[in-house]
C-alpha cells in the first residue's frame, strides 16, 4: 500500500476541499508514492510522536493538526515545528493532516463528540455555501440518458437524502463545423440542426475533476458546451459545529458533571448558570467562539466549546449557557475516530493509536 492510497481514502471521507482556507491539510511531508510500512495516528505530530513512529516502525503518520500552519523560512533545529519536520525527514516519516475537513465533515469531529456525549437527532450547526457547483450542458436526445446514468455513477446529481436528481428540457442545437472539425453528427462547412436535450445538474465540488471526466467520455461530440456554476446554496450536510438534543432534558450541574464524567476533565469554564433545564445542545470541537452567535440563532441551550475569552462570555446574554471544555479535551476523541474508520478500510494493516500525550495545556 501506498501513502496516495491511504490519502485517497481519507480525502473521500472528509474531502480536503472543504477546509478551512486559513488551514494547511494534506500531505505535510513525504512522498505520496511511498510504500506504507505502518500507520500511527496522532492530534499534534510533535517530535515525540515522530520518534513514537520510528520506534515502532510506523512511517506514515496521520494527524489531526497539521504541524506547519505558516510558511517557513528556514528549517534548522530550535522549536517545535522544526525539530519535527527534521526528524521526520531524517527517518523517512510522511505526515497527513486532516483537520478542519474533518471539522466540517457531519460524519467528522463534532458527529464523534455528539455521540460521547449522547446528542441525538444532529444537523450541521454552521452549514457552509459554496460547496456545490451546477454543470449545465446540451446533448443529442438519443445520448441523454446514458450521459444521465454515467453522471449519477459518480456522484453527480445528490441532494440530501436523494438520489440521480437532475432537471432536463429539449430544444434544437445548431453548429457548423470548419475545416478542421470532425464532426460525429452532421458535415463540416454544412449548418446542422439537431434536437438536444439540456441537462441540469448538481453535484460536490470535490466531485468536478470526475463530473467532468465524465461528462467528456459519455458525451459524442467532438466540442462540447458546457457551463460550470458555483451556488450559493447553503450545504446542510457540511460545515462547522453541530447541533442536536438529548434524550430528556437535564439540569445545568447534571450536564457540567456529563461533560466532567465523559471528557475527563476536572473542571470547566462556563457562563452564568440560567438556572433552566438542557435538552437542546450545539458543540463545536476545537476554538468555536466564533459559533456562540449560530448556538443561540438555533436556540440551543448549551454550546460546548473550547478557547473564549474573556468577552465571549458576556455574549451569553443570559440566553445561553457557554461552556469551554478545553481545546484537547473536546477534539480527543479524533484518534479514536480515525483509527476506526482507517481499520475498517484496510482491516488487514498495522494501524496504531500515538501513545503520547501531545496536549500542551497542564492543570494543576
Amino acid at each position: 500500500m501506498l501513502v496516495k492510497d491511504v490519502i485517497d481514502f481519507l480525502n473521500s471521507y472528509a474531502p480536503l476541499d472543504y477546509a478551512e482556507d486559513f488551514d494547511n491539510t494534506g500531505l505535510i511531508v513525504g512522498n505520496k508514492n511511498d510504500k506504507v510500512n505502518g500507520i500511527i495516528i496522532c492530534l499534534d505530530s510533535t517530535k515525540e510522536v515522530i520518534q513514537e513512529a520510528i520506534d515502532t516502525k510506523n512511517n506514515l503518520v496521520i494527524s489531526f493538526h497539521p504541524i506547519i500552519f505558516d510558511g517557513l523560512t528556514k528549517i534548522s533545529p530550535g522549536n517545535y515545528v522544526n525539530d519535527s519536520i527534521l526528524l521526520a525527514i531524517k527517518n523517512d516519516i510522511s505526515i497527513f493532516a486532516i483537520h478542519t475537513a474533518l471539522d466540517n465533515s457531519n460524519i467528522g469531529v463534532n458527529m464523534k463528540l455528539c455521540e460521547v456525549l449522547g446528542i441525538k437527532n444532529t444537523k450541521i450547526l454552521i452549514p457552509k455555501t459554496k460547496t456545490i457547483n451546477k454543470l449545465t450542458t446540451y446533448i443529442p436526445r438519443k445520448d441523454a440518458e446514458v450521459l444521465r446514468k454515467k453522471l449519477f455513477g459518480v456522484g453527480a446529481g445528490s441532494i440530501g437524502k436523494y438520489e440521480n436528481c437532475s432537471f432536463s428540457y429539449e430544444g434544437i442545437g445548431t453548429f457548423k463545423g470548419n475545416e478542421d472539425s470532425n464532426p460525429t453528427i452532421g458535415t463540416k462547412h454544412k449548418d446542422t440542426e439537431i434536437e438536444e436535450v439540456c441537462i441540469n445538474i448538481t453535484f460536490l465540488k470535490h466531485l468536478e475533476e470526475t463530473v467532468l471526466s465524465s461528462l467528456r467520455k459519455a458525451h459524442p461530440y467532438e466540442e462540447i458546451a458546457y457551463e460550470l456554476n458555483t451556488l450559493e446554496n447553503v450545504n446542510e450536510n457540511i460545515g462547522m459545529g453541530m447541533v442536536g438534543e438529548l434524550s430528556q432534558a437535564i439540569s445545568e450541574n447534571e450536564l457540567l458533571k456529563l461533560l466532567k464524567n465523559k471528557l475527563k476533565v476536572k473542571f470547566l469554564k462556563h457562563s452564568k448558570k440560567l438556572k433552566k433545564p438542557i435538552k437542546k445542545i450545539a458543540v463545536l470541537g476545537g476554538s468555536g467562539s466564533f459559533g456562540i452567535k449560530n448556538a443561540i440563532s438555533v436556540n440551543a441551550d448549551a454550546y460546548i466549546t473550547s478557547d473564549m475569552k474573556y468577552h465571549d462570555y458576556f455574549k451569553a446574554e443570559d440566553s445561553i449557557l457557554l461552556i469551554d471544555v478545553g481545546h484537547y479535551e473536546s477534539e480527543q476523541f479524533t484518534k479514536k475516530l480515525l483509527f476506526d474508520i482507517l481499520s475498517k478500510k484496510f482491516p488487514n494493516f498495522a494501524i496504531a493509536l500515538a501513545k503520547t500525550n501531545t496536549n500542551p495545556v497542564k492543570y494543576s
